[in-house]
């Protein structure tokens, strides 16, 4: 592809778009077996940060080198704040640190590693396929990746050069000189790739024919600084304020950066110019040479020196995040937390009890909100709406319970650890067991009814057809005696009252009754009406998860202390 004259437009364009194919596909396989070889350790890495913003800074920068991905980090760290893995604040500074982490692949397509591309490729398919172990299977695979998104560079980087004598093209580069052109150019072309990397690798191939000028390819670095922001931004689409902020905070971060830069960028490219090696060719040779370490340089400099800035400001940063979005209330008392435990309370065993028993008790009560509505995508053609959360779907409120009762299972059997180390009588100890056994079962409940909302839904909507009239009756039946279980369960749970637990215990000869004459009257439809098969899985998949709570609610009741003796 070295003579103009030899190849058409259209050729060029096939040549570039082909190399930019397996350019983003390589980046793509690579980032694919790097999350798979290192990513949950990342996560669970990323998890455990704390106040600290130079650690959290470093733990970014450290995730984004393995990971090779700071869309994949910041994506990571909205879901961690989305479910109260991290705050929000915490999360700023590992967003620094993931800006000064995406600079090593700059840095790598500076050093002009393509004519070794099939080399890395050939090297990873072969550790992919003879791999004995996952991870070195998954290293292959990242191995195969970087070796195609190298090969891909080396094509467009091809394709690129009978451009130099195209009168258009250098005129197109020379309108990309000015600051606000790149700029744009950047943000636009990185947005639509939602790689800037990608843009990154097409910049330094520019410069590496010697077709671009530092200033022109810093402009659009920063540019691409910005681009880069759209990931974290539809990430966060859907979700709660907290996890907004985090990608906010990204879009002020570089966008910040860019305001100071770029009023000075011929100042800044001497700067880059003076910390870079330089060599003694000229023109166009002198260009390939120079320019692409320089434009790695530059967007190393430039990520290192906005995170370095604004670290010490975080607290600031924080502030000013609250203020552009601020708490909503209601969105507030759908984020998981814990009402009545109180840490304070510990040393005194007794006061501490009373605390969990409350915990509890509303725990209950969140099971039993979850039991309620988890017949109405059955028996309903409307989707519905929470009765406490107008704004959520009767399955988005069943989601949001069962993780608050997850989360308290969680908090619960920790806070109920610790009041067991402390010196109990033998009546508190048993209340102190059969509360930890109390929240396992609520917590499980909370399972069983997820697996309703997760795979029985998405069955009965791929089935299209209905449940029949008499069985939504007999299920309503069903349900209706599971819900007034839950619903006596929470006020026992409130009082812990051994006879009204024993109340809930009587009721179980009636709900087998039901259950059978369900079974019976439903198998009796399926033999005499051929549409009732259709639906046949569900329904006894239902009745099989009602006689689930069922036993969570006899098992629950049975563990108040007290319930033994006068079940005796």
């Amino acid at each position: 592809m070295q003579n103009a004259g030899l190849f058409s437009m259209t050729d060029i364009a096939v040549f570039f778009t082909g190399g930019l194919a397996l350019f983003l596909y390589g980046i793509r396989i690579m980032s694919s077996g790097l999350k798979k070889a290192s990513g949950e350790r990342v996560r669970q890495f990323i998890s455990k940060i704390t106040g600290n913003r130079v650690y959290g800074m470093l733990a970014g920068a450290f995730a984004t080198l393995i990971v090779q991905s700071s869309s994949t980090i910041i994506a990571t760290l909205v879901g961690l704040v989305q479910s109260r893995l991290m705050t929000y604040s915490q999360a700023l500074a590992v967003v620094l640190g993931a800006e000064i982490g995406t600079t090593a692949m700059a840095q790598l397509f500076a050093f002009s590693l393509q004519d070794y591309s099939l080399i890395f490729f050939a090297a990873g398919f072969a550790l992919n396929v003879v791999g004995k172990s996952e991870s070195l299977r998954f290293t292959g695979e990242a191995l195969s990746g970087f070796g195609l998104l190298f090969f891909g560079l080396k094509l467009m980087s091809e394709a690129m050069t009978p451009l130099q004598q195209q009168p258009s093209f250098i005129s197109l580069l020379h309108y990309m000189e000015h600051p606000l052109l790149g700029v744009a150019a950047g943000i636009a072309v990185t947005a639509l790739m939602h790689s800037s990397a990608a843009f990154i690798g097409i910049i330094i191939t520019l410069a590496l024919q010697g077709s671009m000028s530092l200033e022109t390819g810093i402009a659009l670095l920063l540019g691409a600084n910005i681009g880069t922001c759209i990931t974290a931004v539809f990430a966060t689409a859907g979700m709660q304020r907290a996890a907004k902020r985090v990608a906010l905070a990204q879009v002020l971060f570089n966008v910040s950066g860019v305001l100071i830069f770029l009023p000075f960028i011929s100042q800044f490219s001497e700067l880059v110019r003076f910390i870079s090696a330089s060599t003694d060719n000229s023109g166009h040779e002198r260009l390939a040479l120079t320019v692409p370490r320089q434009i790695a340089n530059a967007h190393t400099f430039f990520n290192l020196f906005m995170a370095l800035f604004f670290l010490p400001f975080l607290p600031l940063f924080d502030k000013l995040l609250c203020r552009i979005i601020p708490d909503d209330p209601e969105e507030t008392r759908l984020i998981p937390a814990v009402k009545y435990l109180k840490d304070a309370a510990l040393s005194t065993p007794v006061l501490a009890l009373s605390y969990a028993k409350a915990e509890v008790a509303r725990m209950g009560t969140i099971a039993g909100k979850m039991v309620r509505a988890s017949l109405h995508p059955f028996i309903n053609v409307e989707l519905g709406y929470d009765i406490e959360f107008p704004k959520l779907s009767v399955i988005k409120g069943m989601k949001m319970r069962e993780e608050k009762l997850d989360f308290l299972e969680n908090r619960l059997s920790d806070y109920l650890v610790k009041i067991s180390l402390s010196e109990l009588n033998e009546q508190e100890s048993r209340e102190v067991f059969a509360l930890m056994n109390i929240v396992k079962a609520l917590e499980s409940m909370g399972d069983e009814l997820n697996t309703l909302r997760k795979k029985l839904v998405e069955k009965k909507r791929a089935l299209k057809s209905d449940l029949s009239e008499d069985g939504k009756s007999e299920l309503t039946e069903i349900h209706n005696l599971v819900c007034m279980e839950v619903e006596k369960l929470a006020l026992v749970l409130q009082h812990m009252d051994p006879q009204q637990a024993r109340n809930i215990l009587d009721e179980d000869e009636r709900f087998k009754q039901l259950v059978q004459k369900a079974e019976t009257a439903h198998l009796k439809r399926v033999f005499f009406v051929p549409e009732a098969e259709i639906t046949h899985d569900i329904h006894m998949e239902l009745i099989n998860i009602f006689e689930q709570v069922h036993h969570y609610c006899k098992s629950i009741a049975a563990n108040i202390p007290g319930t033994a003796r006068l079940v005796q």
